[in-house]
């Protein structure tokens, strides 16, 4: 174990051997093992959005086997995913990666207002199969928060107590924001307190704007001059919202969209503090060959 993983195993010396064993694991995996630094795959998309709209640009990936192997080939830190997905590849690739299952969802089906994400697997489904973590979506900005806080509460515990690792997708989203304060600096840095505050070791959020959405948090920014103008800036700041950056932070690729902007926006990310990326529509909606091309260059990012 170098300097720089027993520094960061450091902040959870809370945890029992178990949940620090599989923080090891994950930050030791795949082409970036040592770093500090983590690039994951996640796909829950099928779920949340439908088969059709995630995997018809490549439709390999109807095949959840498929996303595993792109993960290893691609020296991965890890793979995230749901129950069924998990079932179907944890048996011959759980000691090959490191895996996360996804413990909730929602799908895109319902159209009633502010998200509130069904619990879809437990503690025991992820020891069954082999997993290093939970990962686990809570919607700040939901009117449904309270119920979302005390699922994620009482999961983090058990996954905790087993000696499991835990991942919070922290996206602000619902009825008490506008549709620019879900990615407002402002919020996305609350949104990563709110997740270190709920105990998760690995807090995903997505890159922020410059738009303030809270006029109190505008009256600080302004006082303080507090530096927003580039997404390093924003980056930066959000890490501080993190525990000042002692909490393991990745930030989400997003809707599909150009490979150059996905890199520049990498290069500010990393610049900026953060500890890596979880890519999903971004790399595997793309053919096999230019996917690993893709993650390649990420990593690369990364690795320097």
């Amino acid at each position: 174990m170098n300097n720089r993983i027993s520094e960061i195993l450091s902040w959870y010396k809370s945890e029992n051997p178990g949940t620090i064993r599989n923080l090891y694991q994950m930050l030791s995996a795949g082409r970036l093992g040592g770093t500090g630094k983590m690039v994951i795959l996640p796909v829950d998309q099928g779920f949340e959005h439908g088969p059709s709209r995630s995997f018809a640009p490549n439709p390999p990936g109807y095949d959840p086997s498929y996303h595993v192997k792109l993960a290893i080939k691609a020296g991965l830190n890890a793979h995230a995913a749901p129950l069924g997905s998990m079932e179907m590849i944890a048996p011959e690739y759980a000691g090959q990666i490191p895996l996360i299952l996804k413990a909730n969802s929602h799908d895109s089906m319902d159209k009633g207002g502010d998200p509130i994400p069904a619990v879809t697997a437990s503690v025991r489904d992820a020891l069954r199969l082999g997993c290093a973590a939970i990962g686990f979506t809570i919607y700040p900005g939901s009117s449904y928060f309270k119920q979302m806080y005390e699922e994620v509460s009482e999961m983090t515990l058990e996954a905790k107590m087993a000696g499991l690792a835990v991942v919070v997708w922290s996206y602000p989203r619902g009825a008490n924001l506008s549709k620019a304060g879900e990615t407002a600096v402002d919020i996305v840095a609350y949104a990563a307190q709110i997740a270190a505050q709920l105990g998760a070791h690995i807090i995903k959020i997505k890159p922020p704007t410059s738009h303030i959405e809270l006029e109190e948090a505008k009256k600080i920014y302004e006082k303080y001059n507090i530096p927003i103008d580039t997404l390093s800036d924003r980056i930066r700041n959000v890490m501080q919202g993190a525990f000042n950056g002692k909490r393991i932070v990745i930030f989400s690729g997003g809707p599909a969209k150009g490979k150059d902007e996905v890199l520049e926006e990498i290069r500010q990310i990393k610049e900026g503090g953060a500890f890596g990326s979880i890519i999903g529509r971004n790399t595997f909606q793309r053919p096999e060959d230019e996917a690993l091309e893709f993650l390649d260059e990420i990593l690369d990012i990364y690795s320097k």
